[in-house]
């Protein structure tokens, strides 16, 4: 068999992360095919998962469930929302001329006298005068196309669907903890996403909220391609990139959530209304489009890619576990309190990272009067930092363990997690009242850490129990679906306040950002200690001298070189 395209080490595992080295054989490259392979099929996965985010609110309109198409402003002129509602845009208010309470309104004041005695303006008329419409109380032609205001059945709705869709992924997740070790990587990611495929698809057929809600939780599923990612790469690639390997593939794949808003919206839905088709229409066609990428994602995975850098498939010995798969190993992972502490802070990193994307849009759509392109646009500015944040928390994880030693990546989670709850917190605190871009600046700073924290974890989780790397990989990605659903369902469904929900959920991240001090290994260390005296370092940090390769061309862009050795911590 030929020399492999990257260094590797004695476990013929790779020893850097060349990114535009993808020439060769599987039997020659599988580490980099491994690597993009799961980096591409998560993008797609995640491109189905939050299709219908973006255009929940045209969703909500061709379901029926929008405030004005349920109480028609004729019929209820006195609504709280449409007496509270005023343009962002014009400064034009549905009470005209005020509210006859400025907190809790029960009517818009009524028309002046003078304004009713002057004459209507007309052809003979034009001094002196006043238009038909400056005799109207109530304007209710100002109103948003869908009214879904916090604390409605619409609004509830939407919350509600989002945080069901993450909900599934929760159980996949768990699941693939075993399934990957029975059925191997490539098998279980085209089966995620062959799934995917089909439910978003039948998408296109959502009449009711009943069917919209089963749609969104079985589209739900292919989020757990992300375990798949996670464990991929940490069978492909050494102790000393590791960090980094994850947090690039789960971050290129996690761009997804970004392009997502803004594909859905700029590129398919719009276009195709501006060739004629009605909206609800448009955002049905839109759906073909995901579940025919996730299928051809799907057919390529199965026939380029291997498990593991020797073997076709994946064989649990590779991780030194002796004992067939069983789900007794579970029992075994979650005694450990740290394993469910790391799953409770990625339910605040990457939980907050999906409560997000289910909010965002609507958010700028309802609350800052944005049409539907440019709220996508803000959105998706949220899950394009992607592109280097949560590979920048991989890197700091990983130069940090090479410089401190094990404290150094306990570090990096610990600061991360720290400053996702202060920027979410100040995220809360941007009014109406203040400049779109405002909000903007703070989503960004914000999205940065989140991607940050969600890279150190995974620099984090190949260490904890190398034998079990598939469960607690598994268990630790379902924690942030349930960080999702805890905030769906407890923030921001139940709060009818459109800024409280985001100061409650930093509060939320705050707290487990602050328990970072319980993390302790003998053979590492803690966040204060390194390791116990005379504790020897376990197998879990590999070898790291590279075996010969092939030669590679000079221009090859490399992530991260292998260093001299991976120091321990001190």
């Amino acid at each position: 068999m030929s020399d492999f395209k990257c260094a590797v080490n004695e476990q013929n595992k790779a020893t850097e992360l060349p990114l535009l080295r993808v020439g060769g054989s599987v039997q020659q490259n599988p580490h980099m095919r491994a690597f993009w392979a799961s980096t591409i099929s998560f993008f797609l996965a995640f491109l189905a998962w939050f299709a219908l985010a973006p255009l929940a609110l045209d969703v909500a309109s061709s379901m029926g469930i929008c405030e004005n198409q349920q109480f028609p402003p004729a019929h209820f002129k006195t609504r709280p929302a449409y007496l509270k509602f005023k343009s962002l845009s014009t400064g034009t208010a549905y009470c005209q001329y005020g509210k006859n309470d400025a907190d809790k309104p029960t009517d818009c004041k009524p028309v002046p006298n003078d304004i009713l005695a002057t004459p209507l303006c007309n052809s003979t008329v034009i001094t002196g005068c006043v238009s038909e419409k400056a005799k109207l109380q109530y304007l209710p032609d100002v109103l948003d196309e869908c009214v879904c205001t916090p604390g409605t059945e619409c609004s509830r709705v939407l919350a509600n669907a989002g945080t069901i869709s993450v909900t599934s992924t929760i159980v996949a997740r768990i699941a693939l903890g075993t399934l990957l070790e029975r059925f191997g990587c490539v098998n279980m990611q085209v089966v995620l996403l062959v799934w995917g495929s089909f439910w978003i698809g039948m998408a296109a057929t959502i009449t009711a909220p009943w069917n919209y809600m089963l749609i969104r939780f079985l589209i739900g599923a292919v989020g757990a391609t992300f375990v798949t990612n996670q464990v991929w790469c940490s069978l492909m690639f050494a102790s000393n990139v590791v960090g980094t390997a994850n947090a690039c593939a789960a971050g290129w794949g996690n761009l997804g959530g970004g392009v997502t808003q803004i594909f859905m919206v700029v590129v398919l839905f719009e276009p195709f209304k501006a060739a004629g088709m009605e909206a609800d229409k448009a955002w049905r066609v839109s759906m073909a489009v995901p579940a025919i990428l996730l299928l051809l994602c799907a057919i390529a995975v199965k026939l380029l890619c291997w498990d593991t850098p020797r073997a076709r498939r994946f064989d649990v010995a590779v991780t030194g576990k002796t004992q067939s798969p069983s789900l007794w190993d579970y029992w075994e992972v979650v005694k450990d309190p740290k394993v469910l502490l790391m799953a409770m802070q990625y339910s605040a990193c990457f939980g907050t990272e999906l409560a997000m994307n289910n909010v965002l849009a609507t958010h700028f759509r309802t609350y800052f009067q944005m049409n539907a392109g440019d709220a996508a646009s803000l959105a998706g500015a949220f899950g394009l930092m992607n592109l280097f944040a949560r590979p920048l928390g991989g890197i700091a994880s990983d130069k940090l363990y090479q410089r401190f030693g094990f404290r150094g990546r306990i570090w990096a989670q610990f600061l991360s997690l720290f400053f996702v709850a202060v920027f979410l917190f100040g995220f809360g605190c941007v009014d109406n009242s203040q400049p779109w871009y405002v909000a903007l600046i703070v989503l960004v700073i914000f999205s940065i850490f989140v991607q940050m924290a969600c890279g150190t974890t995974y620099g984090i989780v190949p260490f904890m129990n190398p034998k079990q790397l598939p469960i607690i990989s598994a268990l630790v990605g379902a924690g942030g679906n349930i960080g999702a659903m805890i905030a769906g369902f407890a923030f921001y469904a139940q709060i009818p306040d459109p800024l409280l929900p985001f100061k409650v959920h930093g509060c939320y991240v705050m707290f487990f950002a602050l328990l970072s001090p319980m993390y302790y290994w003998p053979e590492y260390g803690g966040m204060f200690s390194g390791p116990a005296a005379g504790a020897a370092l376990k197998k879990t940090v590999e070898k790291t001298t590279p075996k010969k390769k092939d030669n590679a061309a000079d221009e090859d862009f490399t992530c991260v070189s292998p260093p001299a050795q991976v120091m321990n911590a001190t």
